[in-house]
């Protein structure tokens, strides 16, 4: 990789798997020596939109919501258009993956009878709790355009990466 941190955003892959895992090297790669939670979930989310978006699936949203309190989220780092500022445990797919410390695949937004639509234009999501010593820190939420986006792949690479994200940020 080249000498400019720019330069972790390409994503020229032959695909999904190559890039996912490419993001989790990008990431320790990044937080070499860092441990602040906004610098490290703010490049984790642009990593996540570059690598998407390489692969031609239309993610309009990536990022993070962070634990506040006991019992609530605050938006994070992300990438995307503006979004919902906080979400309290169990409430949304977002609520629901932090109370229960469990990844959340919606292939359709529309049939979750809970889903808090921030952008209307969302059609499929996935999120996954970042939990360290039974403590839900944050989760990582990434939405689509498309239906049906997100797989066992998705899942898989974005458990490692919360994990990863645990134990390289102080929240």
């Amino acid at each position: 990789m080249g000498e400019h941190h720019a330069d972790f955003a390409n994503f020229e892959t032959s695909g999904r798997e190559e890039a996912l895992a490419l993001v989790l090297q990008h990431y320790e790669a990044l937080t070499t020596n860092q441990d602040n939670w906004v610098c490290n979930l703010a490049n984790a989310s642009s990593l996540l939109w570059h690598a998407y978006h390489t692969l031609q699936i239309p993610v309009n949203w990536a990022g993070f919501y962070v634990s506040y309190g006991q019992d609530e989220l605050v938006l994070g780092p992300f990438q995307g258009k503006v979004a919902c500022q906080t979400i309290k445990f169990g409430k949304g797919v977002c609520g629901k993956a932090a109370a229960e410390q469990a990844t959340q695949v919606v292939c359709d937004v529309n049939k979750e009878p809970d889903h808090i639509a921030c952008d209307g234009e969302t059609k499929s999501e996935i999120v996954v709790p970042v939990v360290s010593n039974g403590e839900t820190l944050a989760v990582i939420d990434i939405d689509c355009l498309d239906y049906d986006a997100f797989g066992p792949l998705d899942q898989y690479f974005l458990e490692r990466l919360a994990k990863l994200i645990s134990k390289t940020c102080k929240f």
